[in-house]
């Protein structure tokens, strides 16, 4: 054993040499010099040609289309996000144009179901939502309110929608549970609906003593002091 220290001493020092030759040949030679980067790739970014200008040239112009934009639901996209980079129409207007989207496969980029985005988003399946028709002939891409208000809660609640369907709530409105302002189908995030806040929601159901129909506990007794969905999902309420 003593006599593998020196060759393992020898195999570690090899080691290091060659770990710090290669760190010569491979580190930039300007890492190091303004914090842990390469000062070399600020001048290496600004000598890339500018291709965004900014909402705020494009409001120089357009100062209609940016007035409708900032009142509706597309204040927060970029006009460079649907037109693309801006820089060289600013510089020639006359001779470069911005793109215009005209197909629904841009739209649905953002719009088409899909279960990780947030709840209340508006969400559609491509393939049943007016197809073939492009999305501006019913909505106006700076402000898209939707030309005529959901009826129902699961055009813009498909995940959940889907999940109920497949529960013991399958055939149990929305509206039994929350209580959605009409307001609430015009400006969603503004005006949100009502939740449930005690357990006595949940026992208008299920409390002991009711006739025939779904499970039935003892309210008084049945999961104290936790309230009812912190057991049971209340999209998907199964027994757990």
């Amino acid at each position: 054993m003593v006599q593998q220290v020196p060759r393992l001493a020898i195999v570690f020092t090899i080691a290091v040499a060659i770990l710090l030759g290669a760190r010569q040949l491979l580190i930039p030679p300007t890492f190091g010099e303004d914090g842990h980067y390469r000062a070399a790739a600020v001048d290496s970014i600004a000598a890339h040609p500018i291709k965004y200008a900014g909402r705020q040239a494009c409001e120089l112009c357009h100062a209609e289309q940016a007035e409708v934009r900032l009142a509706g639901n597309h204040r927060g996209v970029g006009c460079e996000t649907c037109h693309g980079p801006a820089a060289p129409h600013v510089q020639g207007p006359l001779d470069v144009k911005p793109v215009i989207p005209d197909t629904r496969e841009f739209c649905v980029t953002c719009h088409s179901y899909n279960a990780s985005r947030p709840t209340g988003f508006p969400q559609i399946e491509p393939a049943r939502h007016n197809f073939p028709r492009p999305c501006k002939d019913c909505h106006d891409p700076h402000a898209p309110v939707p030309p005529v208000t959901p009826g129902e809660c699961s055009a813009c609640h498909a995940q959940i929608a889907r999940q109920k369907s497949l529960s013991h709530h399958a055939e149990l409105s929305c509206a039994v549970c929350h209580e959605a302002p009409d307001t609430h189908k015009d400006a969603p995030r503004s005006v949100r609906p009502t939740k449930p806040q005690t357990r006595a929601l949940c026992g208008t159901c299920h409390a002991a003593g009711i006739e025939e129909g779904p499970p039935q506990i003892d309210l008084e007794s049945h999961g104290v002091p936790y309230m009812c969905w912190d057991c049971h999902y209340p999209h998907f309420p199964e027994t757990r």
